[in-house]
């Protein structure tokens, strides 16, 4: 069972959501970020690849794990978080993801101002069979 929010602790499970990755969404990001690479969005193209079908992009996937970290520290985050991951499977259009994570530490740093209390995180994003889309570690100040 999760503390509050104002007492997070190590051990404390980030709240996840499960997202569908759907073929539209891929489309959709393609337009927003300008990346059009074929294998994103022409099944032809992508059949032949190593993958034989599209896959959506791996920014995607890691736009879902900020997601859940904007939402666990909403006035932190995009002030102070800093974040490192690994992509290491595709996530196909048409599969739901579930992203995660776990405080695994909590350090006090002094930023030459004031002490400040950093939580250092596992985050990822699941596929269907539990396979990590994209795994890594955060590190977001705390409140």
């Amino acid at each position: 069972m999760n503390q509050g929010k104002s007492e997070r602790a190590v051990g404390y499970a980030l709240i996840g959501f499960e997202r569908l990755v759907t073929q539209d969404r891929v489309n959709a990001y393609a337009d927003a970020s300008g990346d059009h690479n074929p294998i994103h969005l022409d099944e032809a193209y992508a059949a032949a690849t190593q993958f034989g079908t599209r896959i959506a992009h791996g920014m995607l996937s890691l736009a879902l794990v900020t997601e859940m970290l904007a939402i666990e520290f909403p006035n932190t985050w995009h002030s102070g978080g800093k974040l490192k991951v690994r992509f290491t499977a595709p996530i196909i259009p048409g599969e739901s993801v579930t992203t995660y994570g776990e405080i695994t530490a909590i350090d006090e740093i002094h930023d030459g101002k004031r002490i400040l209390r950093v939580a250092t995180c596992i985050v990822g994003c699941k596929k269907p069979d539990g396979t990590d889309a994209v795994s890594g570690r955060a590190t977001v100040p705390l409140e």
